[in-house]
């Protein structure tokens, strides 16, 4: 309360309540590593529009879900921060759901389809029902419940009026599992020694101490003798200092020495451990150890395929589905992720595989300077 000087957290102590630390799985570092790693790497691909046609691939007009797609989702996300935090909610919930806010229906043929605009919808504030009984009318549908946690108000979306994405821990294919959930004891105990530290840190590496002393003391002498010792020892505060013992006492320190308890090599497996469940490479998680440049490299393009291709694929295939009416996918039209970004080389490199290409006529001149975003040159379309 204003005017004590107590604040909230003395408050609870006062109280006989220890406030517990925040025990999320996002508060581990290699987890929140791996998160981020997986939703920058998404958010990093720019969404493509193409067409095929009798010519080959070829980019057609944009059209209004792929102007939302290419410059603003909804008025108050850029597609970079949307998809980011699509992928966020994927790998920490298991499951990222989207709303297709749309001005008409969606049908297959004919009609209009208009998409507004998408939102995302907090994973945790989502649930899927399985009707079985036709109680919203359709007997054997998936609906989406949504309840908004400002308003309390609930909303129940169709599977058409939801992009529905989820990792590749699932058991019936509708519903994906987090890995915090299947790596749930590995993820605590990386949180525990996280933890552990910290309070070494915070005590100045002060491990527990001894104190011997000659005879006997009540309950309340022995509280206000420890609080004593502590106040003069522990705490980054104390470090270096004098402490000063009585006479009659003695105070042996404890030492506790990681080394022997393998504490940072046990740490660094658990590392990777996390790293290898969601498919992160040890060199993205700053473990250079068995690692060279050109060994990186190929750990980069091993993500690529490993782990990012799969997730790709995914995104597509729900994008293409619940984005495009049948008639645009009669039409050859579909999306696709530009992975280009993700395997760009160094200068030299990229000079060459364009010299390449024009030399064997794969591309012309002009398709390699567009790349390189130069204007076009005379002649370079042969």
């Amino acid at each position: 309360q204003s005017g004590t000087g107590m604040n909230d957290e003395s408050f609870l102590e006062w109280l006989g309540i220890k406030r517990k630390r925040d025990s999320g799985a996002m508060a581990e570092v290699t987890y929140f590593t791996c998160l981020k790693m997986m939703s920058e790497t998404m958010a990093k691909m720019p969404w493509k529009y193409y067409q095929k046609t009798d010519k080959g691939i070829e980019e057609p007009e944009l059209s209004d879900v792929a102007k939302l797609m290419k410059v603003r989702p909804n008025p108050f996300m850029t597609p970079t921060t949307f998809w980011n935090t699509v992928e966020m909610n994927r790998n920490h919930f298991g499951n990222a759901y989207v709303y297709v806010r749309s001005k008409f229906k969606r049908k297959r043929y004919g009609g209009e389809y208009k998409v507004l605009d998408l939102w995302i919808m907090p994973s945790n504030c989502v649930q899927i029902v399985v009707d079985d009984a036709g109680y919203f009318g359709g007997a054997g549908k998936i609906w989406y419940t949504y309840s908004d946690k400002y308003t309390g108000q609930q909303y129940v979306f169709g599977t058409d009026e939801v992009l529905h994405f989820k990792t590749s821990h699932s058991l019936d294919g509708i519903t994906g599992l987090p890995v915090q959930e299947i790596l749930k004891s590995t993820v605590n105990g990386a949180q525990s020694s996280q933890e552990f530290m910290n309070e070494l840190y915070e005590n100045g590496l002060t491990a527990k101490a001894t104190l011997e002393y000659t005879g006997d003391l009540n309950e309340e002498a022995k509280e206000k003798l420890i609080a004593a010792f502590e106040h003069y020892g522990a705490g980054t505060k104390n470090t270096g200092k004098i402490l000063p013992v009585p006479l009659g006492m003695k105070l042996t320190p404890l030492n506790i020495k990681l080394s022997d308890s393998q504490f940072i090599e046990l740490k660094k497996y658990t590392a990777l451990q996390i790293a290898a469940a969601f498919g992160i490479k040890p060199n993205q998680i700053n473990d250079y150890e068995k690692s060279s440049y050109s060994n990186s490299e190929m750990q980069q393009l091993s993500f690529y395929v490993d782990t990012m291709l799969f997730v790709m694929k995914q995104y597509e295939e729900e994008v293409n589905y619940k984005l495009l009416t049948e008639d645009e996918q009669d039409e050859g039209k579909y999306f696709k992720l530009n992975e280009k970004v993700l395997l760009r080389t160094d200068s030299k490199t990229q000079m060459e595989i364009f010299a390449s290409a024009v030399n064997n006529g794969i591309e012309m001149p002009n398709e390699c300077r567009r790349k390189l975003e130069l204007n076009d040159a005379e002649g370079g379309d042969q």
